[in-house]
């Protein structure tokens, strides 16, 4: 059984043909449009066009957002413009398939825990570091959503009081200081202060502080360059505190850090788990959870949702 899961994220809509295997056979992607409309019409295209090609039976969608408990709508996303959407009944109107939606890190999560880094594991958490941050915790293998379906939401812990605005509304949330959108703006911060710095990226900003991103500020990093890497320095600490709160809460056996900016963990995941030991209550009298990068990547999102379209297909045609 063939299925399709795009993750619909804030940057880009990334859409994979997943087999029963977890393997993505296929892929289509396309800039995230601003638009409800364009949105789902972006969807359909690539759903459409890697149909042509695969005998796909089922689609799921990882969002970026809050998603409804019988996972058919989307009630909130604050990096895409649904509010409130119907959106797999939509999807399932246009496409004429079973669709699923899922949280985007809930299905990134579940793909870690069926072929990757969370095999085997009684609790597990995952952090999505991306535009945002995701936050999925799973026990048993089966996803923890909460009573209204919108569990957990870690990116808006808020852990600045008037800190940097979110898009959620809030000020200050985690995923200000601790995602690829945050190491860019804490990498402008640096070059607001210090001007006159002669670094890959004050040479890069010259023209426009907003061609300052966090995969040219890891690049440069891994390119030596102080500044990126205080940058760097600076979202380890963060990344580090916020585990430390992740630990508290639910004592989970292994941390899977995932999302595009888990590409550059070379340059922060060490810090980061330096600082998480040192801050969790209790550091140095209790078991700490192992931190791990995801094994499927920035992909796992799309399998996941794949894997949830394949569960819901299957009911679909062997009900119970």
């Amino acid at each position: 059984m063939l299925t399709v899961g795009v993750d619909v994220g804030g940057t880009s809509v990334r859409a994979g043909v997943v087999d029963a295997h977890g393997a993505i056979l296929d892929t289509a992607v396309a800039p995230t449009p601003s638009g409800e409309g364009p949105l789902e019409d972006a969807i359909v295209a690539e759903v459409k066009e890697l149909a042509s090609r695969h005998p796909v039976t089922a689609l799921g969608l990882a969002v970026a957002g809050f998603v409804t408990a019988d996972r058919r709508s989307v009630r909130f996303a604050p990096h895409l413009a649904w509010r409130n959407a119907p959106v797999a009944d939509r999807m399932s109107d246009r496409l004429g398939m079973p669709v699923v939606l899922e949280h985007d890190a809930n299905a990134a999560a579940l793909a870690e825990y069926r072929f990757g880094a969370a095999r085997g594991t009684r609790v597990a958490a995952l952090v999505a570091l991306g535009t945002g941050i995701g936050g999925a915790l799973l026990i048993d293998g089966e996803i923890f959503r909460g009573a209204y379906g919108v569990a957990p939401e870690l990116g808006h812990l808020r852990v600045v009081p008037d800190g940097r605005p979110c898009p959620c509304g809030k000020r200050g949330c985690w995923e200000r200081y601790c995602s690829g959108t945050a190491l860019a703006a804490t990498a402008v911060e640096m070059l607001a202060r210090d001007p006159g710095c002669s670094t890959l990226l004050a040479r890069e900003a010259a023209g426009d502080m907003r061609a300052v991103t966090g995969r040219k500020v890891a690049g440069a990093a891994l390119d030596g360059d102080p500044l990126a890497q205080r940058a760097m320095d600076e979202l380890a600490r963060w990344l580090g505190q916020g585990l430390a709160l992740v630990a508290d809460v639910y004592d989970p056996e292994v941390v899977v850090i995932g999302g595009g900016v888990s590409q550059s963990a070379p340059l922060f995941l060490d810090d980061a788990r330096d600082h998480y030991s040192a801050l969790v209550t209790g550091a140095g009298h209790r078991p700490l959870a192992r931190i791990r990068t995801a094994q499927l990547g920035d992909d796992a999102g799309i399998v996941g949702a794949a894997s949830l379209a394949a569960d819901l297909a299957g009911r679909r045609l062997n009900p119970r």
